[in-house]
C-alpha cells in the first residue's frame, strides 16, 4: 500500500474526515485529499503531526505494505466460554463461580472492549478460561476472575456481590481507585503492594495483564501502550515471584512469566 492508501485507511479506521485531519494539522482539506491520492507527499513536519493525530508511528504511514494480514479481535465465542465455565463450575461444585458468571454477564451487558465491537464480558471469561486451562480449579479464583472489573466499570459495590468473603476480598484487592497524573505512582504502588501479599490475587492480576497485553495494540493509544509496558516491567516481576513461591501455582508462574515477557518483547520490537 502507498502512503496515500495508508493514510486513508488509518483515517477511516478512526472515523475521521479529511476536514478533521486538515483542521488538526492547520492545512486545507485539499492538501489532505492530495496526499491520499498520492499526488503530493506531506513534508516532514506534517508527517509527524499526522502520526500524532492518528496515534501511530510515522512508519505506519509511509511504509509500503505489499502484504497485509486479516486480523480478528476475538478468538473464542464468549457464549461458548460462558457455557464451558458454568459446566466446569457445576461439575466441581464451584458455587461462587456459578453465581459470578451470571452476575458478571448482566453487569457488563452492553459494554464493549475499547475500540472494539467485542462484548466486554469476553475479557473476564477469558481470565476464567485461562485459569481453568492451567488446571486451577479454585472457586474463589474463578469467581473473582469473573467479577474483577464490576466495581470499577459497572458501578457495583463489594457488599452486593453474590459471593463469599474470600472472593469479595480478591475483588477488593483487584479494584483500584481512579488516578491522575499527580497521584498515579502513589496509588499504583499501594495497589500492587497489596496484591503481592495475596498469591491468588497476584495470579488473577497476571492473567488480567496477559489478556490486556494481547488486546492493547488495537485498544490503547501509543502513549498508553508505552505506559502499559513500563508498568508491567515495574510491578509484574514481584507478582510472578509471589505466585512462584506458592507450590500449587508453580507451573502457572512459569507460563505467565513466559506469556508476559514474550508479549512485551514483541511490542518493543514492533514499536
Amino acid at each position: 500500500m502507498s502512503l496515500g492508501n495508508n493514510l486513508k485507511a488509518l483515517r477511516e479506521e478512526r472515523k475521521l474526515t479529511q476536514d478533521q485531519i486538515a483542521e488538526a494539522l492547520g492545512v486545507s482539506f485539499q492538501a489532505v485529499s492530495s496526499w491520499e491520492r498520492d499526488e503530493y507527499k506531506p513534508d516532514t513536519d506534517n508527517l509527524i503531526r499526522l502520526a500524532a493525530c492518528l496515534d501511530v508511528s510515522v512508519s505506519a504511514i509511509v511504509e509500503e505494505k505489499p502484504n497485509t494480514f486479516k486480523t480478528k479481535e476475538a478468538i473464542y465465542n464468549w457464549e461458548h466460554m460462558k457455557t464451558y465455565v458454568k459446566t466446569t463450575a457445576r461439575n466441581f461444585k464451584l458455587n461462587n463461580t456459578l453465581k459470578a458468571v451470571d452476575y458478571a454477564v448482566d453487569a457488563h451487558k452492553g459494554q464493549k472492549r475499547k475500540r472494539s465491537v467485542v462484548p466486554y464480558i469476553y475479557h473476564p471469561l477469558n481470565l476464567a478460561c485461562h485459569a481453568l486451562s492451567m488446571d486451577i480449579i479454585d472457586d474463589a479464583i474463578i469467581a473473582a476472575c469473573m467479577l474483577h472489573d464490576v466495581i470499577e466499570d459497572c458501578g457495583k459495590s463489594l457488599q452486593e456481590l453474590p459471593v463469599d468473603e474470600e472472593t469479595k476480598e480478591l475483588v477488593r484487592l483487584l479494584t483500584h481507585e481512579k488516578t491522575s497524573g499527580e497521584n498515579r505512582d502513589e496509588i499504583m504502588d499501594a495497589y500492587y503492594g497489596a496484591i503481592v501479599e495475596n498469591p491468588k490475587a497476584a495470579l488473577i492480576k497476571c492473567m488480567d495483564r496477559c489478556n490486556n497485553l494481547t488486546t492493547m495494540s488495537w485498544g490503547l493509544s501509543r502513549d498508553r501502550i508505552y505506559r502499559m509496558i513500563r508498568e508491567t516491567e515495574q510491578y509484574y516481576p514481584m507478582l510472578i515471584k509471589a505466585i512462584k513461591a506458592t507450590t500449587e501455582y508453580n507451573n502457572a508462574s512459569w507460563l505467565l512469566r513466559y506469556q508476559i515477557e514474550s508479549m512485551l518483547d514483541i511490542y518493543k520490537r514492533l514499536m
